[in-house]
């Protein structure tokens, strides 16, 4: 028999692998569903790519690769014999076959016992080889099997240790001199001291500077301002901002050129006003909680309707997530999105497309995971009532445990990848902004969600107005507590706490403030200070002030009530709010009119910007020594590219910055002159300007780069308005799209872009004539020359909310209901029931569909 199975697997043993370091073993759930080792079918593992596949998808990926080798896991969960001698050790057979696999279920481990098997299939003839058999398999074999067995399940290497072990202290840290200079860092509103770039921003922790990053290949990064620093100073360690949580912060040393850690950052913080200690949390019952926090019974009673005895649901639509420590998050955004039928027709329609079409490994194919994901939620599968045989009480949905999916979905993502608690709002854009980076070429669900808002600025000396769009995803209100109906009783609460704490005693019953829906929408609407505005008409910073409407309204709307703030001391609050949010809203009066008359729009010009013409203080340079941003140029060659690339690919791109220059080079590497020096013609006299504008505000008038033009077309945009809006905008990128929004395209270019549209009929451009809509939505390739937006009525009806218990973000629970079938149903975690009272007045996060017209 052993020669048989040996020459039986002859032809299949260059296949079988044995894992070595970093090959992640997926022995506990399959890659396209949720079914494991548990499963009915149980779960088939590769044993060459080691990925593990159900019963209904292992002979896909057979096909697919012509991998023949599998070994299936099965483990039977069963519940003791009534009258089981006390005490008695659960049996198992084969006991070290999944030493590292939890299980999938809650089981007492007093109450049942499981026995394990394994055995090798071979396909097409699903020829089964139990295991162990040392005697008759090869040794490759058998070292491969108990490899495989042995191994930790994929997700179990990716704890912190991991990672963390490989970064050392740095030799800094413990004689870190910090400057007494006063600083104190705010909890927000950050920005570079050099320049205005708002993310990747680092903490200089010698003298408290907050200053850009580097620039990365993958578009992150900023000017490279915090290196600089260091090559003026030698302040050697710095600490990036929105890394700062209770558990630490990302920090780097310039000095020894690498990621470090900090034993001593929570002092380092401290010295300029960010109190760790006081940020410091604690989990308990999976739920990250508050040391010092008064427990908010009548809040998590309230949100999870604990007082009454709901009554659980099953069936398609009515699963459960199962909480991976602070998951909770990301459970109640997933099972609002996948109850959009947009979502639910992108992904779970189209599901043996995607996965047929998935890549070698799905578990890192973004489609794949939330196919995956949309039908374990939508299938009914997971979530079987109970049999007859057991009790309603104690039965509880298998529910799914989204781990695959979080993985992946967080992957590089400092604060989602961790085991935190977070924002749900923040991850509902992070969420999005994946599904629009994966979506292109395609059907793309996030375009129900996207709208266009109008921001209206006026110079409030000149009185002159700019109107400009930007694209949104959800819109934020304030909570202005002045407003509340019960402000005397909010006064007299914080009278009496104010005295509690003076005197040392107990505080307060809580007091929460009722504030009107409309007040709220009141606050969006009315006009705020522009700071650091620059008027054109003045050519000056000047005082100005905007408004904001919608250009477009979404198909569907999303709601955020800004109920969390920060304390000096950078421990996020959350305000005790009840707002009356109603469950049909009308923000047809919220339209924007677009340019009135009588308004008189401020000059088409920008601030000055330093570009080679501007910087002549040495009087060096000159039109035979062209300016080259040296920093941009120096970031670029650190990548390893050839000096002299990077300095034509910073000159040809305008000294817009690494990024475009990178860009650059990927296009013009294999150019033959690539690493030869910059040579320009000479430069003809470009004759007396017929510009009006002075000097400092008059836009190049060379052509633009054509890698600008490139991105704006991509986006689609036609070519020539993107060359005019670059022109007039020094190239950049960034005001050239604003330009764009602002100066639609005469009549007649319209025309000629209509033409070229076989299958698209002329439509009234969404941007330049905001109240042309009619009551239905709107096709996504109405606008040519904007985003597509699904403009409609502005008439809403709510359908879920997200709701959270706890002091801040860092801390606490979430909870979502939605609106099925006509009835509200509540999701806490893999508890699905029908909702006798939603907490609406409580929500944090508002989600309505738009109303038909009829």
């Amino acid at each position: 028999m052993a020669t048989d199975l040996g020459e039986l697997l002859v032809p299949y043993m260059p296949t079988i692998r044995v894992p070595r370091t970093g090959d992640r073993v997926f022995k506990s759930e399959c890659v396209f569903s949720f079914d494991s080792p548990e499963s009915e079918g149980g779960l088939y593992v590769c044993m060459n790519t080691f990925l593990g596949f159900g019963r209904e998808h292992v002979e896909r990926h057979y096909r697919k690769t012509g991998q023949s080798v599998y070994m299936h896991l099965k483990r039977h969960v069963k519940e003791k014999a009534t009258g089981a001698a006390g005490g008695a050790i659960p049996r198992r057979r084969n006991g070290k076959v999944f030493l590292d696999l939890e299980l999938n279920r809650d089981f007492n481990g007093e109450d049942y016992e499981y026995e394990d098997e394994a055995k090798l299939v071979i396909f097409p003839d699903h020829f089964e080889i139990p295991l162990p058999n040392i005697e008759e398999l090869p040794a490759l074999v058998t070292i491969a099997c108990d490899a495989v067995l042995n191994a930790p399940s994929a997700y179990k290497k990716q704890e912190p240790e991991s990672w963390e072990e490989e970064i050392q202290v740095s030799r800094h840290a413990r004689s870190l001199r910090q400057l007494d200079n006063g600083v104190r860092i705010p909890p927000s509103g950050w920005k570079c001291h050099k320049c205005e770039m708002r993310e990747n921003l680092w903490l200089n922790l010698t003298d408290g500077a907050v200053l850009c990053g580097k620039w990365f290949f993958d578009g992150s990064g900023g000017n490279g301002h915090a290196l600089e620093h260091y090559r003026e100073t030698n302040h050697p360690l710095a600490a990036k901002l929105d890394t700062i949580t209770p558990d630490g912060a990302d920090v780097y040393s310039f000095e020894e050129e690498e990621a470090v850690l900090d034993p001593q950052i929570s002092e380092h913080l401290t010295h300029f006003g960010i109190d760790m200690l006081q940020m410091q949390k604690r989990t308990e019952n999976g739920h990250h909680t508050d040391n010092n926090a008064r427990p908010r019974v009548s809040e998590w009673e309230v949100i999870q309707e604990s007082g009454m005895k709901l009554k659980a649901v099953y069936g398609s639509g009515y699963t459960g997530v199962k909480n991976l420590s602070n998951s909770c998050y990301l459970s109640t955004i997933m099972q609002v999105l996948f109850s959009i039928p947009d979502f639910q027709r992108m992904y779970v329609g189209n599901l043996q497309r995607i996965f047929d079409y998935s890549p070698l490994d799905p578990s890192q194919d973004f489609a794949t995971q939330m196919a995956k994901l949309g039908h374990g939620l939508l299938s009914g599968q997971y979530s079987k009532p109970p049999m007859k045989s057991e009790l309603i009480e104690q039965h509880q949905q298998q529910g799914v445990s989204p781990r695959m999916f979080k993985s992946l979905v967080s992957k590089g993502h400092p604060e989602f990848s961790s085991n935190r608690q977070q924002d749900a709002h923040e991850f509902f854009l992070h969420v999005i902004n994946q599904v629009e980076r994966n979506s292109a070429g395609s059907e793309n669900p996030s375009d129900a969600f996207r709208f266009l808002v109008e921001e209206r600025i006026q110079c409030c000396q000149t009185r002159r107005v700019r109107y400009t769009q930007r694209v949104d995803y959800c819109i934020q209100l304030p909570a202005p507590i002045e407003a509340a109906t019960n402000r005397e009783e909010l006064l007299a609460y914080g009278a009496k706490l104010k005295e509690a704490e003076e005197n040392m005693r107990a505080p307060p019953e809580p007091v929460r403030a009722r504030i009107p829906f409309t007040a709220c929408l009141q606050a969006f609407t009315e006009p705020e200070n522009v700071p650091d505005f620059w008027s054109s008409a003045l050519q000056a910073k000047s005082a100005g002030v905007k408004t904001s409407r919608f250009s477009s309204f979404p198909e569907y709307l999303v709601v955020q009530i800004k109920k969390f703030t920060f304390g000096v001391d950078w421990v996020p609050k959350k305000l005790d709010l009840a707002i009356d949010v109603p469950d049909f809203l009308d923000l047809s009066r919220l339209r924007a009119t677009g340019l009135q008359a009588g308004e008189e729009e401020l000059p088409d010009l920008m601030p000055p910007i330093v570009l080679a013409e501007d910087t002549r203080d040495n009087s060096m340079s000159s039109i035979d020594s062209p300016e080259i941003d040296e920093t941009a140029v120096m970031q670029l060659a650190e990548m390893g590219f050839p000096l002299e690339a990077c300095r034509k690919a910073v000159y040809y791109t305008g000294n817009m910055g690494p990024e475009m220059a990178f860009n650059w080079i990927i296009a013009h590497m294999e150019e033959p002159d690539f690493a030869e020096p910059l040579t320009l013609p000479s430069m003809i006299d470009p004759g007396p300007s017929t510009s009006d504008s002075p000097m400092g505000a008059t836009p190049l008038g060379n052509s633009p780069p054509e890698e600008s033009i490139a991105i704006l077309t991509s986006m689609g945009f036609p070519r020539n308005h993107s060359i005019q809006a670059l022109k007039a905008t020094n190239n950049n990128l960034e005001r050239a799209l604003d330009w764009i929004f602002t100066h639609p395209e005469e009549e007649e270019e319209t025309t000629d872009a209509l033409s070229d549209m076989a299958d698209t009929e002329p439509n009234d451009n969404a941007f330049s004539n905001a109240n042309s809509h009619s009551d239905s939505t709107l096709s996504p390739d109405r606008d040519i020359s904007g985003p597509r937006v699904k403009d409609g009525p502005g008439r809403y009806e709510l359908f879920a909310v997200i709701s959270h218990m706890g002091a801040s973000t860092m801390s606490g629970h979430y909870v979502c209901h939605i609106k099925k079938e006509g009835r509200w149903v509540i999701y806490n975690d893999h508890k699905v029931c029908l909702s006798e009272r939603p907490p609406k007045d409580l929500g944090y996060i508002y989600f309505y569909h738009r109303l038909s017209s009829s």
